[in-house]
């Protein structure tokens, strides 16, 4: 079976205010003195994020334990320096972050000027296990047309800088600042692959493998297809679901390889657009139908999507605990929705972002 890893980038905020904190140093001071393991917390691009990795898991449920466990150990680590954390995509307070004082961090700020200094987003990057490059170029060129479901099942980002960007995930449009950033045409073959990302290299504008910013990429560290499309989402329950379905897309395209069946094969154009489509609209309007490219009610393309991996969830025993977590945010929303009713119950977006902190340690 194979095995998911979770990557989640948290806010930093104060815990009365809501507003964003720039205290990832202190946060990581204080996860040493604690002797946390090293591979689990990382400072990320802006003082103002936290991140952490789970390990590798096989069991769904033992994944999401551990979601939840990292949540409580850096809300625990935040609040020795008078912070907090926040499951949240985008600040929804006005915030002005300050970068890093790492050389690489440091380099992208001087070379990408203000997109970089912008750019407070806290995203959510699920590592799926897979034999060889060799199938994870073709499981890159079968699951593409499926990200932008994952995309508005976690969106998490409807407000930024004190406004409401009328998106359900305004993080991935600022995500695209980045050059290097978005879908990808077909592959056909891992050597493809790697020339490619080679040819990025060296036009200099990427510093190195790791910089090239695809919505799913294979891993430059570790033997799986990393996919970066997913706001941090608000619930770990949601975060467990999203890694769930992603490992689904995995199995169920590297089952199409090798039974020979093609890719879709839509133009990058079409798989920008359906990308789009689902920032703005979340669960709460039309998306793209990620096999005919045209608008179907977000409700039924969800549910084509759970068809689609129903043969590789049920497999990984995994079908019950998707269909009852789409059910469920079907019915409530995703994190986007949760924030403006919460807006429009408290009249406060600083209440916002400390309400979400409660519930990201829940």
């Amino acid at each position: 079976m194979r095995t998911v890893g979770v990557e989640e980038e948290l806010l930093l905020v104060d815990p009365r205010t809501g507003e964003p904190q720039a205290l990832s140093s202190a946060v990581m001071a204080r996860a040493a003195r604690a002797d946390v393991a090293e591979e689990t917390f990382e400072k990320e691009f802006h003082d103002q994020q936290l991140e952490f990795a789970t390990h590798p898991r096989a069991d769904m449920e033992e994944l999401g334990a551990e979601i939840v466990r990292c949540r409580k150990v850096a809300a625990l680590l935040a609040a020795d320096t008078g912070a907090t954390v926040a499951a949240l995509a985008t600040s929804p307070l006005p915030v002005t972050p300050t970068v890093g004082m790492g050389s690489r961090y440091r380099w992208m700020a001087d070379e990408f000027g203000l997109p970089a200094q912008e750019q407070l987003a806290c995203g959510c990057h699920i590592h799926v296990s897979v034999e060889s490059d060799d199938e994870g170029a073709a499981v890159l060129d079968r699951i593409g047309p499926w990200l932008s479901v994952l995309s508005a099942l976690s969106g998490n980002s409807p407000f930024w800088q004190g406004a409401d960007s009328l998106y359900s995930s305004y993080r991935s449009r600022v995500w695209l600042r980045w050059p290097m950033a978005g879908p990808t045409g077909l592959f056909g073959s891992a050597a493809e692959y790697h020339r490619r990302v080679a040819d990025m290299v060296a036009t200099g504008v990427v510093r190195d493998e790791g910089m090239v910013y695809y919505d799913a990429r294979i891993s430059a560290k570790f033997p799986t297809v990393e996919i970066r499309v997913a706001d941090v989402c608000l619930d770990a329950a949601a975060a467990t679901l999203i890694a769930t379905l992603a490992r689904g897309l995995v199995e169920t395209a590297a089952r199409e390889w090798r039974a020979g069946t093609e890719p879709l094969g839509h133009s990058v154009d079409l798989l920008r657009l359906a990308a789009w489509r689902a920032a703005r609209s979340g669960l709460d309007e039309r998306l793209l139908h990620p096999v005919s490219m045209r608008p179907e009610p977000a409700d039924d393309v969800v549910r084509a999507l759970l068809e689609h991996v129903g043969e590789a969830l049920d497999s990984c025993g995994d079908a019950e605990r998707a269909r009852t977590g789409v059910a469920k945010l079907l019915l409530h929303g995703n994190g986007a929705r949760v924030q403006r009713r919460l807006l429009d119950e408290t009249g406060s977006l600083g209440a916002v972002v400390t309400e979400c902190a409660r519930r990201t340690q829940a």
